[in-house]
């Protein structure tokens, strides 16, 4: 059986996703998803930091410009959301690339943009 990293957690957060996507449905831009989403782990007490902040490091200097991850979830799964007609792989690229600039293992790329709640986990 396979072996799902923050199970648990990632579970909780699709499910808010799917409270969000249930009452908004598709078609709005994406902050007021994350609007939504704030208001939902707040309630719900799930721990979040909603625009964080990471710096790019290459080759021992720190680059001028930073990156800011959609949601940071329990301080370790990084969730982006997006309000597009599909998840497609610049999406997944930028994922991947967020986890090795944050040193986290787990992201969700969630999209509101489909008459249907979809969403990617990227593990790294």
């Amino acid at each position: 059986m396979e072996n799902i990293i923050y199970k648990e957690d990632s579970y909780q957060i699709i499910g808010k996703c799917m409270e969000v996507h249930n009452n908004l449905g598709a078609g709005f831009s994406e902050i007021v998803y994350k609007d939504a989403l704030e208001w939902e782990f707040k309630n719900a007490g799930i721990p979040f930091v909603r625009e964080k902040e990471y710096v790019v490091n290459y080759k021992g200097i720190i680059l001028p410009h930073k990156f800011f991850a959609d949601f940071v979830v329990f301080d370790k799964i990084i969730l982006e959301v997006k309000g597009v007609s599909r998840i497609n792989n610049e999406y997944i690229t930028q994922c991947l690339n967020y986890l090795v600039v944050s040193k986290n293992k787990l992201a969700l790329i969630v999209n509101f943009g489909e008459p249907k709640l979809n969403y990617k986990r990227i593990v790294l």
